[in-house]
């Protein structure tokens, strides 16, 4: 998914997966997956997907400080 957010491309195809959360079983409306990317110029973002009952009912992309990446990674 490819998504340009204050002027800077942000691409699951094109960035380093970090981490990937997956809550709920597949299949599951209320599951989704949270996966932490890093552009090839250092920026951090979530991509986020789910089930039609979750809270990512649309795939999404939101960019994120290293701070709220380290809290994500930790929580």
């Amino acid at each position: 998914m490819k998504k340009v957010i204050c002027n800077v491309e942000y691409d699951t195809d094109a960035s380093d997966l970090i981490q990937k959360k997956t809550f709920g079983a597949f299949g599951d409306p209320q599951g989704f997956e949270e996966s932490l990317y890093k552009t090839q110029g250092g920026k951090l973002f979530l991509y986020v997907n789910g089930g039609a009952d979750s809270k990512y009912p649309e795939p999404a992309i939101k960019r994120m400080s290293s701070a709220k990446a380290a809290e994500w990674q930790n929580a």
